[in-house]
């Protein structure tokens, strides 16, 4: 190769680059190739990314069309919450319609802004919580990822950062930037993250309070650099920026004694006796208080405002009576006696269920206050002794009877 070889884009002859390609007697050098990838990514493969995201949400919102239809969609899985479950399809819907406008819009220099609607569900152990956010995947069939709150430390303590949620995010996605930026992520157990105590101290609240603040940043409309793998970082490793103003943030938790904050406020405790007279106080009679709750419980119980701000739709989830019990063990798609009747038909068996069988395990979990958690304790306890002593080829009747005799053995 001479001196008078040169780039035919820029003109740079071989001394004034790393290294020139050959086609044809064409030359080109790195520079140029350098400078072409990155028009070449911003013009055509970024807006590829935004077309198919838009396509892909577009058939979504019109496979979905009304916020009806994913209340019957959630009507398949769960039983009762009626209010919950018509404030989540409103704010999905809301969120799809939200994409599509952003994605129309990106490129438009006068475009209103439409913030993201994160949701607060409270609600005791076993009210469907989780079941909702699982089926609320199933129906966006968007990146989904749960994670419990409980492991998160402050950055720099031993636990992990609340970074990793998005590198969970990135691993669900098979580390699909694109669709880990419009994925979905529910964060269990959120009330243990409450601020440890209201009175200043020595020491840091690095579990409670501090992850509330290490949160603002991933619920804010912000770009954060995350590892690829979840563990200790290091210096040189790369790092993935994540754009997180269209992941949608679903927070749960049982916030266990907040029916006492609503209640002295609300004044409804006991009456007080106070001298010769009785100071009488109001009587709800909906014993579900969480109706009644406001920013203000939320704060005293120990969530900072800055987290509850980034929060505005907050809904409740009433405590499952022994109709809905019930209903949950018959009549849903993954309905616990459907499930056990498809893994005997595995054994050609054949299990016919008597309705007292159903009414003794409703109360059995009644007693245990765990929900819905608390029928598949019991069935299992129940359907191990049963498998245990299974032969093929036969029916097996269960009814009151049977029950109370697997119950004296177990």
């Amino acid at each position: 190769m001479n001196n008078n070889i040169f780039c035919f884009f820029c003109k740079r002859n071989k001394n004034q680059v790393l290294c020139l390609i050959n086609n044809n007697n064409i030359y080109i050098c790195n520079y140029c190739i350098k400078n072409f990838y990155k028009k070449y990514k911003n013009e055509y493969i970024e807006k590829d990314v935004i077309n198919n995201n838009k396509n892909f949400i577009l058939k979504l919102k019109n496979k979905i069309k009304y916020p009806k239809n994913i209340k019957k969609f959630l009507d398949y899985y769960i039983i009762g919450q009626e209010n919950t479950k018509k404030i989540i399809s409103v704010s999905i819907y809301n969120h799809l319609k939200r994409l599509l406008y952003y994605y129309n819009n990106i490129n438009k220099k006068e475009n209103i802004e439409i913030d993201k609607s994160n949701i607060l569900m409270i609600g005791d152990t076993g009210t469907g919580k989780t079941l909702i956010a699982k089926t609320i995947s199933k129906i966006l069939k968007l990146p989904f990822v749960i994670v419990d709150a409980t492991v998160f430390t402050e950055a720099g303590y031993v636990g992990e950062d609340v970074e990793s949620i998005l590198t969970r995010l990135l691993q669900i996605s098979n580390y699909n930037i694109n669709l880990t930026e419009i994925g979905i992520v529910y964060i269990d157990e959120f009330d243990k993250l409450s601020r440890k105590s209201s009175n200043p101290s020595i020491t840091r609240d690095v579990s409670g309070e501090g992850v509330q603040q290490s949160l603002l940043k991933l619920f804010e409309n912000s770009t954060i650099y995350i590892s690829p793998f979840i563990g200790r970082k290091h210096p040189e490793q790369n790092m993935i920026p994540i754009k997180t103003n269209n992941i949608l943030f679903i927070v749960g938790g049982s916030f266990e004694g907040i029916n006492n904050i609503i209640k002295n406020r609300m004044n409804i405790n006991n009456n007080i006796k106070i001298g010769y007279n009785k100071v009488k106080k109001k009587i709800y009679k909906n014993k579900n208080y969480l109706k009644y709750i406001t920013i203000k419980d939320l704060h005293k119980f120990g969530i900072i405002p800055e987290i509850i701000g980034r929060l505005p739709i907050i809904t409740y989830l009433n405590k499952l009576d022994k109709k809905n019990l019930k209903k949950i063990m018959i009549e849903p798609k993954n309905a616990l006696i459907k499930q056990y009747i498809e893994l005997f038909k595995i054994d050609n068996i054949e299990i016919i269920i008597d309705n007292s069988f159903i009414d003794i395990i409703v109360n059995k979990a009644i007693k245990l206050g765990l929900g819905a958690r608390g029928l598949k304790h019991i069935c299992e306890k129940i359907f191990i002794e049963i498998t245990f002593n299974i032969k093929k080829n036969k029916k097996i009747k269960l009814n009151k009877n049977k029950i109370y005799k697997i119950l004296k053995k177990i």
